[in-house]
């Protein structure tokens, strides 16, 4: 009777969460092309084809070219010190990591504002120098950094604690440059984790809304990205113009999901493959240590 009513459970279980997901992820993805090929194949490639949806979709390329590469560098950088060093600030840096996960995005954009703003803290100052950054591409690259900020370091960080520096070691003792250890040693060995924190970077900062919807001032054809156009020709009653945007956002979603996948079969089978190496390992440490006694 217990099997029987376990079964059941699991089956009911089962279902739930086959319904939910049909409900939250493949129904709106449905919805999108639908809407999107609603009146043919000609209005949606000309709703592709608009001169602001395309300058929309190179910002957004754009921005995320500029961003993604930078908490690259950080991320790695911040790995880097936060597993190997012990130094005064370390928890703090580790809260100035996290910090984009417990701020709300337009709370963030709204904090940039007042900085860089015209009545802003740095207003007079950037003036002066005529550097304009709200409303303007480097706001949008600094929101989106802000936003992306944690994503390549949380992802190397539990990777490099888990993986130690034994073999860093063992290198500088041989005498390798800090350079040669960085390049040949540590990148090699956290390759498969770097690039699964860099696409989900990616992925974050191409699909941005609400800090850069702050710092853009909704300048169409100018500081407008994808999710910002989709919504200004939503709300202009264009819902062609609207999903079919929206539609290479979806794809670009499915790819960044697919890549994901891939990258996370190469982790498991790396994890698999060190497992069973190790236990060899251990298992003639042991024989040899039988031997010696007898």
């Amino acid at each position: 009777m217990k099997e029987t009513e376990s079964v059941w459970i699991r089956l009911a279980l089962i279902f739930s969460v086959l319904v939910l997901a049909f409900i939250i992820l493949i129904l709106p993805i449905t919805v999108v092309f639908l809407e999107a090929f609603a009146q043919g194949w000609e209005a949606y490639l000309q709703g592709l084809q608009d001169s602001d949806t395309i300058a929309a979709m190179l910002m957004t390329l754009k921005v995320a070219g500029i961003a993604v590469p930078l908490n690259t560098a950080f991320g790695l950088v911040a790995a880097f010190l936060l597993t190997r060093f012990e130094f005064p600030g370390k928890n703090i840096l580790l809260t100035i990591i996290d910090s984009p996960f417990a701020v709300s995005p337009v709370i963030s954009g709204l904090i940039f504002l007042l900085l860089f703003g015209k009545q802003g803290w740095m207003g007079d100052v950037l003036e002066e120098w005529n550097i304009k950054i709200v409303f303007n591409t480097p706001g949008l690259v600094i929101a989106t950094v802000f936003i992306t900020l944690p994503f390549v370091a949380r992802e190397l960080i539990p990777l490099m604690q888990s993986q130690g520096k034994e073999e860093e070691e063992a290198g500088i003792l041989l005498g390798a440059s800090l350079y040669q250890t960085f390049i040949k040693i540590i990148i090699p060995n956290i390759k498969w984790g770097l690039l699964y924190g860099l696409i989900l970077c990616n992925a974050r900062a191409m699909g941005e809304f609400g800090a850069v919807s702050v710092l853009s001032g909704h300048i169409r054809g100018k500081t407008n990205t994808l999710p910002l156009q989709i919504e200004m020709l939503y709300n202009e009653y264009n819902s062609v113009g609207a999903f079919s945007a929206a539609s290479v956002l979806v794809f670009l979603s499915l790819l960044t999901l697919l890549l994901k996948t891939i990258l996370e079969r190469n982790l498991h089978r790396k994890e698999e493959i060190e497992i069973p190496e190790t236990t060899g390992l251990g298992k003639e440490k042991n024989t040899n240590v039988q031997v010696s006694k007898s």
